[in-house]
């Protein structure tokens, strides 16, 4: 009901007037905000596509210098925020930045040439660089497990390499590869920092901007109403042509022989490898750090910068206490009573994942204020007192928030950690004479604290990391890390936003490593 409630208000607001703003929105900006969208999806999709499989290709397949450290490096631009991302590279590669400034002193030249980092290219670039990990770690999965065999019997067959790969393996990996795509296009969808940093005109801006800007909150679920349908129909969409599509899965082989490159190709791979990996991750990164030591060098308020940081903690914590407690009584709820009704449920539960953050923010607060109004009514009614905001812009409201959209985080790794809990084991634990509470404490807590824990990571680095939530449903004064970047970023101060956009790479990095730690071949 949590997700429903939002969703369900949201789409109803299609059938509400929102008057002579709507109108204008229709007329002027719907237009330029569908065209905009569309461009952005399809060009980050095509440049995901493009470097998530090849890397993942070359990686699982070739044996280069520095495959293993870059099996698991590519990952590492998870870790950075797009918003964070797009900030760096709009003060390293703008026209007052220190790459086009030494460029030319060196040349004594305009650079007409040098193309515009504050275009819809730029966006593309950058979101393609921060979401392609995505693509990367799905394809790989695939090909580690089917392309190597798939290749052999293609080349036994008479196929080239190149042939082998676009007939043979790359159709058996379009399961997820399509899976991996369809999380990009969620997140290209959801952005909101990335955009706004660009003042590139989306939904997700276009939302923002109707309430507190048009101060209209009827024009803004429509906006969000209408993204919903756009995601929706793509979710439908994929999981029709996923359902009729059959593949089997191979085991992974540890010990399967990688073709070893030599020559001019071992160096054409390392280059390409070394670049995609450089510009994602190595530069922002780096960047960061300097910009940081030259903000705190010039002057740095350590006290306010500590509020931040323990608002963010605080929420991070928190809500991965809460997502991870409730998804696990739905994870063991859904053991217990197996049927058609709790599979709904529970699959209900968790696409608040698909939906955008600021289409979040809007669900909740209609019917909280309609909620929030029937109590103040009454209670004047009753009591004659007037109550004012009890419950909007809180930090029980934020919390709601993120329970709804980081449930399907944490659902994943602790229902696979669930799994492992096979019906014997709890038959023979009850043979002994365990049963309810010591059968969870003995039994099911100890096989299930690997997942639990994965999930909470993920939840804590996700709650950190999130903007869009935090702006619009925050109360008055409650900044976090991610609110300074934006505050920071929509005012050209990038010195300013590296020291919270670096706190947010460490705290994401911890979970990158560890994740990569437990899969590593």
């Amino acid at each position: 009901m949590l997700v429903l409630i939002p969703v369900g208000v949201v789409v109803s607001s299609l059938f509400v007037s929102a008057g002579d703003i709507w109108q204008h929105l229709v007329e002027n900006t719907l237009p330029l905000l569908l065209t905009n969208t569309l461009w952005l999806a399809l060009g980050v999709l095509l440049g995901t596509g493009f470097l998530g499989v090849s890397l993942a290709w070359l990686v699982a397949i070739y044996e280069f210098p520095g495959r293993r450290f870059f099996s698991w490096a590519l990952l590492l631009p998870l870790a950075i925020p797009a918003y964070v991302t797009a900030f760096v590279a709009l003060g390293l590669f703008d026209f007052t930045g220190p790459v086009q400034t030494t460029l030319r002193d060196w040349m004594n030249s305009d650079l007409h040439w040098f193309p515009e980092i504050r275009s819809r290219a730029g966006v593309i670039i950058v979101m393609t660089l921060a979401f392609y990990p995505y693509v990367y770690l799905l394809a790989r999965n695939a090909f580690e497990s089917q392309g190597k065999r798939s290749l052999e019997v293609a080349q036994s067959l008479g196929f080239t390499r190149r042939t082998g790969f676009y007939k043979v393996a790359l159709p058996l990996a379009r399961p997820w590869i399509a899976g991996g795509l369809l999380l990009v296009l969620m997140e290209t969808l959801a952005d909101f920092g990335t955009v706004a940093v660009f003042n590139y005109d989306t939904f997700t801006t276009a939302i923002y901007k109707a309430w507190f800007s048009l101060f209209s909150l009827p024009a803004a679920s429509q906006l969000a109403s209408m993204l919903i349908i756009i995601v929706f129909i793509i979710i439908v969409l994929e999981q029709h042509f996923r359902a009729r599509m059959r593949y089997a899965e191979s085991r992974k082989s540890s010990r399967a022989s990688r073709i070893q490159l030599t020559g001019q190709q071992k160096w054409f791979v390392m280059t390409f490898v070394v670049t995609v990996w450089f510009f994602a991750f190595l530069l922002p990164l780096l960047q960061l750090l300097y910009w940081s030591v030259q903000s705190i060098l010039v002057g740095f308020d350590l006290e306010r910068y500590l509020e931040f940081l323990v608002h963010s903690l605080f929420l991070s914590c928190l809500s991965a206490l809460i997502i991870c407690t409730i998804v696990t009584m739905i994870v063991y709820a859904a053991r217990r009573f197996p049927g058609r009704s709790m599979q709904f449920a529970v699959r209900t539960a968790t696409i608040g994942y698909a939906l955008p953050g600021t289409v979040l923010a809007i669900g909740i607060f209609i019917p909280l204020a309609w909620l929030e109004n029937r109590l103040s009514e009454l209670a004047f009614a009753v009591f004659q007192i007037e109550t004012g905001l009890l419950i909007q812009g809180t930090i029980a409201v934020m919390l709601v928030a993120y329970l709804i959209r980081f449930m399907a985080v944490s659902h994943y790794s602790i229902h696979g950690a669930m799994q492992r809990i096979t019906p014997s084991i709890e038959e023979a634990a009850m043979s002994m004479g365990l049963h309810g509470w010591a059968l969870l404490s003995r039994i099911h807590f100890p096989i299930l604290k690997s997942g639990i824990f994965t999930g909470a990571t993920l939840v804590f680095v996700d709650v950190m990391k999130e903007m869009p939530i935090t702006l619009m449903t925050r109360p008055f004064g409650w900044d976090t890390l991610a609110v300074r970047v934006y505050e920071m970023t929509s005012e050209g101060a990038w010195e300013q936003a590296a020291v919270p956009a670096a706190t947010l790479v460490l705290a994401g990095l911890l979970p990158i490593l560890f994740f990569m730690r437990q899969t590593e071949n």
